[in-house]
């Protein structure tokens, strides 16, 4: 049985008409994802969340909003959906939206990850949300689970937030056990977090099992804030792998609502044109030559729509260059956000 809706219908569905390939991996995507970092478990670290979300965050409410999500999406043409086994009921949620609607596998292009165990029991307040655990008992453990979850409409699966520092790249039996995924017919990548994430990639892309290149997409945070790895994720495009844009609003910072007197080049040029700031800093992301899709973590109907519009907007952010924090400087901001 369908949940009851919690909230009203989208009033007007922009449709993304472009279709692209995740690089070499023969996965079709759209231009733009529907990501449920924040759909699937009552907190996250994003700015807002109260005032998007109100107070209640239980599991029927959550589960309402991620299926207005996923319809809102879908109507509009969103072709890959990126969840996480550590994104509490994300699995379970876009699952049983798929069974509710009766997608076929290969209706949507899924991509998941491992490398995070969720903790925080389905608590707002949690002291400890999530845990990294970057080990090969955790990979055979959570690859089970999101195959059982999501059955053949898993295509992706990807190491969750990859460091050079975590030594996860250098773990020859988890390597293998993820050239034994790709054999049995998942795409392997990975997602990469803080400063050094350029050095991550291109450890990555330089990995070779049996002669083949192991991983084929890269996931990584690209916005106006933190470009740094800019370079990195052109080579791995240049390499073949496919490239998906994460945290391009930098967790609510680049938004009209919280984004402060630094955005006021950004509100500017988004008056100009007559558009909204979220819509610009997407549009500016998926204007890399490199970036075949930009994550949304909307969680609203409204702000769903606002970053749809941005495939239609043609930006290319040069005019925002002084906008961009030395990188650790940036991912220090990040890491002292609260879940809320």
């Amino acid at each position: 049985m369908n949940p009851v809706p919690l909230m009203q219908p989208v009033t007007t569905v922009v449709p993304i008409t472009s279709v692209t390939k995740l690089g070499t991996s023969g996965l079709r995507v759209s231009r733009i994802g529907l990501g449920l970092a924040s759909l699937g478990r009552p907190a996250y670290m994003a700015w807002g969340r109260d005032a998007d979300l109100g107070a209640d965050r239980s599991i029927r409410a959550m589960r309402c909003r991620c299926y207005a999500l996923l319809d809102a999406a879908r109507a509009a043409g969103v072709r890959y959906v990126d969840t996480a086994r550590s994104y509490g009921l994300a699995e379970q949620f876009l699952s049983a939206w798929c069974d509710d609607r009766r997608l076929p596998a290969g209706a949507l292009t899924v991509g998941s990850k491992w490398g995070y165990i969720y903790t925080g029991s389905w608590q707002r307040h949690a002291r400890i949300h999530e845990v990294k655990q970057l080990t090969l008992e955790t990979l055979r453990q959570q690859a089970m689970e999101s195959r059982v979850i999501l059955g053949p409409r898993l295509s992706l699966y990807q190491i969750h937030s990859a460091t050079i520092e975590s030594g996860v790249l250098d773990d020859r039996g988890v390597l293998a056990e993820l050239a034994r995924l790709r054999h049995s017919g998942l795409r392997i990548g990975l997602t990469v977090t803080g400063p050094r994430q350029a050095e991550t990639i291109r450890r990555a892309i330089a990995i070779r099992i049996d002669g083949v290149p192991l991983f084929q997409t890269v996931q990584a945070t690209w916005n106006l804030f933190e470009p740094s790895a800019a370079p990195a994720l052109a080579e791995a495009s240049a390499a073949g792998c496919g490239v998906i844009v994460k945290e391009v609003l930098a967790n609510g910072r680049l938004t009209d609502r919280y984004g402060g007197p630094a955005l006021s080049p950004l509100r500017a040029r988004a008056k100009e044109l007559e558009t909204h700031v979220e819509t610009l800093a997407i549009a500016t992301a998926l204007s890399q030559p490199w970036a075949d899709v930009v994550l949304s973590g909307a969680v609203t109907l409204e702000q769903l729509e606002t970053h749809l519009a941005a495939p239609f907007l043609s930006e290319g952010g040069a005019a925002f260059k002084a906008l961009a924090e030395p990188a650790d400087a940036y991912w220090r901001k990040r890491s002292a956000m609260v879940w809320t």
